[in-house]
């Protein structure tokens, strides 16, 4: 039993090692599921108030267009997401072309969330900071993913180019962790805006000391999953973060390096191209050193060497964050301009026009370091999280970020052009998916509760040798599961800080 249960764990590392990816063209595809059935979600809320009051079938549909969609995306339809796609957009068209429901109009407008409630008390004027619904909405959907793909990964319905890759090339999962980061990095910019709305600078010694208290967590997170994936034999792909090192140690050293990095503005202009100063440094000593062959051939000897790709990819993914900051600072703002005279109509075209301009300027970058005629012919590299894999990640998540907020801006004007804190609530609220607003809520607690449910599943059922249809059932319930939870946790008012 002994030499079958370590016969199946290597089974286990070869199916998630040596791999080579797909291309960005069909990642991109199959990640634009999301988004589009979003676009269906928008539809139906917005011409139909399907969502308003959230019933128990508002919920079912709410679950299968935000979270079962994408789990389909990466499964059954991995082959064919164009048509997946056209599924949700043809519904979409029908129901925008049918005129909008006027009962729904003329209802008396539900009571909102206790968590909106208690915003609405605060204050009637508008607050400078604002939660938009368009960022809730990709932190969401971007929470869902991943969640989805750390389970869906070990079955084999679960295409093999979409895993991480070994050493060079691309996949969705080696953009999720990346994205994961670039997230955590917009909203870290919120405490930044509020001290220069303040006029006040908080001192470097200040400022890792309050970096200690989101890290901490996240060392003992670590700490505990490595722990438990020794103790427990569990199956480990070394070269991914390296023996000891895993995701949760990425999160937790983070936050120094950014609080350490916010007195290098005072010579760099922006984050933004702090990130890109940074990654590109980073480019240099692993093409012009023996860094590059230390990580990937190095002998694993002393602490150091056997955590190398989790201790030096802190770069890579420190620029992944800062460029995240960056975003964050100009799309957090209520208003890109001080002018009283700037109509909130064109206040949101200048936040479109400005993602969209970041957008196009990071793939610009990422194609001139990765194209081998007109650029430098660099390979993308999630291991060594490099330049190129740096500019793909901040490029994706941009462009995701400006679809988000134009499905925003085209189907619920309301909120950008409200003028007081009550029609802004109301206006969130009718604009975000309850499913989707509760994982951004959470989402933390619902990641290590995902990862927990994947250990779990992953000790109980041999999911190499399970069929599609099991392993779909498996997957189907493992999504429910987690969502009941997340919109159980919102509806409670309820927010696990870690």
């Amino acid at each position: 039993m002994a030499a079958d249960s370590t016969s199946y764990k290597q089974l286990k590392e070869d199916f998630v090692s040596n791999l080579s990816g797909g291309s960005i063209s069909e990642i991109n595809l199959v990640t634009a599921v999301g988004p589009v059935a979003f676009v269906l979600w928008s539809v139906l809320q917005s011409r139909q108030s399907f969502f308003k009051p959230y019933k128990p079938v508002s919920f079912v549909v709410d679950l299968f267009l935000n979270v079962l969609s994408p789990l389909l995306a990466m499964t059954l339809y991995a082959d064919t997401p164009l048509l997946l796609c056209g599924l949700f957009l043809v519904p979409a068209i029908f129901v925008y072309a049918l005129p909008p429901n006027p009962v729904n109009a003329k209802r008396k407008k539900p009571r909102l969330p206790p968590a909106a409630q208690g915003q609405e008390r605060h204050s009637s004027s508008l607050a400078t900071l604002s939660t938009k619904p368009f960022l809730t909405t990709y932190r969401g959907s971007l929470l869902v993913l991943t969640c989805l793909a750390i389970l869906a990964v070990d079955f084999r319905l679960f295409p093999r180019r979409f895993a991480k890759v070994e050493t060079w090339g691309t996949s969705m999962m080696d953009l999720g962790v990346g994205s994961f980061v670039f997230s955590a990095g917009i909203v870290a910019a919120r405490p930044l805006l509020k001290e220069r709305a303040e006029n006040r600078a908080t001192p470097l010694s200040q400022r890792l000391i309050h970096s200690m208290r989101p890290s901490l967590p996240l060392l003992v997170l670590g700490i505990v999953r490595l722990i438990s994936v020794k103790g427990l034999d569990y199956a480990e792909h070394v070269t991914e973060y390296g023996v000891h090192w895993n995701f949760f140690f990425t999160l937790g050293f983070l936050p120094p390096f950014v609080a350490i990095s916010q007195s290098v503005l005072k010579v760099v202009p922006s984050y933004a191209a702090l990130a890109f100063a940074l990654g590109l440094i980073y480019q240099i000593c692993l093409e012009f050193t023996s860094l590059k062959a230390f990580i990937l051939t190095a002998p694993r000897t002393d602490l150091l060497s056997m955590n190398r790709e989790g201790v030096f990819s802190l770069v890579g993914y420190l620029a992944i964050f800062l460029a995240g900051q960056d975003m964050g600072m100009f799309i957090l703002p209520r208003n890109l301009s001080s002018s009283p005279h700037a109509s909130n109509a064109s206040q949101r075209t200048s936040l479109l026009v400005r993602m969209g301009a970041w957008a196009t300027a990071w793939t610009a970058l990422y194609l001139f370091a990765t194209h081998f005629k007109y650029g430098a012919g660099l390979d993308v590299s999630r291991r060594l999280a490099n330049l190129p894999y740096i500019l793909w990640v901040a490029a994706y998540n941009s462009a995701q970020l400006f679809g988000f907020c134009l499905v925003e801006t085209v189907f619920f004007p309301a909120f950008h052009h409200s003028t007081d804190s009550k029609t802004e609530h109301e206006a969130y609220y009718a604009a975000t998916s309850t499913v989707l607003r509760a994982y951004n809520r959470n989402g933390l607690a619902l990641f290590l509760l995902a990862n927990l449910m994947t250990g779990l599943v992953n000790m109980t059922v041999p999911t190499l040798d399970v069929g599609p249809t099991v392993g779909m059932g498996i997957l189907v319930g493992y999504s429910a599961v987690l969502t009941v939870v997340a919109v159980a946790l919102d509806a409670w008012n309820l927010s696990i800080k870690l």
